[in-house]
């Protein structure tokens, strides 16, 4: 029913938009993303190569926008994704948990001839993490540009864009870049997170092909490496710099435990994290940056914005699975009452 709710606001939109009437903004929907649906496996216990016998856990539901997309629907957003699955139960497993979340999945397209794709994934005590991904080859990187529908993406008020998306093949690349033409014109927010995959292309390579979404990005949301990596620069000022020539507005750096920090041509601002014991980084960023958009939609000042986000990332990194927590809006704002934060 939620759904039919959604497809009668965007038919409605549309109508108000062909009459010329200034209302159509008022029935926008808020961010869409574009990008592969998969299911992932984590490895029990620490410093186990993939490479040695032992066990996992899962299949979770899983990829870089299917977490962004589901966190930010959780957070109260209405949200939509632009992908594809395989006709088997890992594919089944995804969608189930998108709709359960209210996540507007009517542009997920089924391949019968591909399999939905799988990562595993294992930690090292050291904070690394090791991924095995069989994406190129699955379901997840069919995402076509006539799966991009002009209508569909204009209906929303935001576009965010992952690295991981690019990453995938030209194909998919060539559907990121049509969904960001149409979001440019119609003077949608941007977004933009490198998603940095060293096992899914070298930095070199990624720095070319993520030159239109950095030429029409309101904002991006690196790691500090993801930074680095992205301009070839070794530090902050020089790298920023590099990011602000192609007309960025907000550098929203990601450090982990060590909070974040927003970097205009105005100046900065930092934000500690949030103090909480690590389970299951994945996912964390690509909550951080729900967060980071839930904030821009609502117009909340930077440094809200930037809080909120810390706290959103720090409450997934708690439970095991990428899209483990936050449940709500609610479980967030309690967390934040009762946690502290780093020094």
């Amino acid at each position: 029913m939620a759904y039919d709710f959604q497809r009668m606001k965007i038919v409605c939109r549309n109508f108000l938009k062909r009459k010329g009437r200034c209302l159509a903004r008022l029935l926008v929907l808020d961010v869409l993303t574009i990008g592969e649906l998969l299911v992932e496996f984590v490895r029990k216990g620490k410093d186990s190569p993939h490479r040695v016998l032992g066990e996992y856990a899962g299949p979770f539901p899983s990829g870089a926008p299917a977490i962004f997309a589901d966190t930010a629907a959780r957070l109260g957003l209405e949200t939509g994704i632009v992908g594809a699955i395989g006709e088997d139960d890992f594919g089944r497993l995804i969608i189930a948990r998108l709709r359960n979340d209210r996540v507007n999945v009517t542009s997920v397209r089924t391949c019968k001839e591909y399999t939905t794709g799988t990562t595993f994934v294992t930690y090292y005590s050291n904070g690394e993490r090791q991924f095995l991904f069989h994406l190129k080859q699955s379901a997840a990187a069919q995402i076509r540009s006539k799966d991009v529908v002009k209508d569909f993406v204009k209906s929303f008020a935001a576009l965010h864009i992952m690295g991981s998306t690019l990453s995938l093949n030209d194909i998919v690349r060539k559907a990121c870049y049509k969904a960001v033409r149409i979001a440019s014109k119609a003077g949608m927010i941007i977004s933009f997170d490198p998603n940095l995959r060293a096992e899914l292309m070298k930095p070199k390579l990624m720095r070319k092909i993520s030159e239109p979404l950095l030429k029409a990005a309101d904002i991006v949301l690196p790691s500090r490496q993801e930074l680095f990596d992205l301009t070839g620069e070794t530090a902050v000022d020089e790298a920023s710099e590099k990011i602000f020539k192609h007309g960025v507005e907000n550098l929203i750096m990601k450090h982990g435990a060590g909070g974040s920090m927003s970097l205009t041509k105005q100046g900065r601002l930092s934000e500690p994290a949030y103090d909480v014991v690590e389970t299951d980084p994945t996912g964390a960023g690509d909550a951080f940056d729900a967060a980071v958009i839930l904030g821009y939609l609502r117009k909340w000042t930077l440094e809200a914005t930037l809080d909120y986000a810390n706290a959103v990332g720090a409450l997934k990194v708690t439970k095991v699975g990428p899209m483990a927590v936050p449940e709500n809006a609610l479980e967030v704002t309690e967390f934040m009452k009762k946690s502290k934060k780093r020094t």
